[in-house]
């Protein structure tokens, strides 16, 4: 007989092949309903974040995962609940030393915990006036310019553009510029 490998209820992270992420719970849900494991696996989590990004000049928030290859297991590690984990399609293993899962801190999953529920995404502007820009999107794309004002709330800067020999205020989201 196996020794037996417990350390309670914890939070693990097992590998998966990157993609397969939702594939991974999705099979493991199952798994764990047709086995009865409910008293053993109790939750799974794809840890994602909301990030803002720039499509066709509009500001688009996407979801994205915060660890591509990675979904986490609350769950009592015995031999059996460690084999139906581990024996799931498109699992690699277990984040461990050898063949034993190390649990990740209560502080780690309430951190992600934490990032994950961020309704609204954070937007920092990286910019300061004065500061010499390359517009990389939009209309403008190839033009460089000064930062002449900045509109945190809006993320939106205003950048003096040199066309036909005169300068020329022009408003571009944070995200159509980057530093010189």
């Amino acid at each position: 007989m196996a020794k037996q490998i417990s350390q309670g209820r914890r939070w693990y992270v097992i590998h998966t092949y990157s993609g397969y992420e939702e594939n991974v719970a999705y099979n493991l849900r199952q798994r764990i309903e047709s086995l009865g494991m409910e008293d053993k696996i109790f939750n799974i989590l794809i840890p994602t974040e909301k990030k803002i990004k720039i499509k066709n000049g509009k500001r688009k928030v996407i979801t994205e995962k915060i660890f591509p290859g990675y979904v986490l297991v609350e769950m009592t590690v015995t031999d059996e609940s460690w084999y139906v984990v581990r024996n799931t399609p498109n699992v690699t293993g277990f984040i461990g030393s050898g063949i034993t899962p190390v649990p990740i801190s209560q502080q780690e999953i309430e951190g992600l915990q934490k990032r994950m529920g961020v309704e609204e995404p954070k937007f920092k502007i990286d910019f300061t006036a004065g500061a010499v820009v390359k517009i990389i999107d939009g209309p403008f794309k190839g033009f460089e310019g000064k930062v002449s004002e900045i509109d945190e709330d809006r993320g939106k800067i205003k950048v003096m553009v040199s066309m036909f020999g005169r300068e020329t205020p022009v408003e571009l989201d944070s995200l159509q510029v980057k530093k010189i």
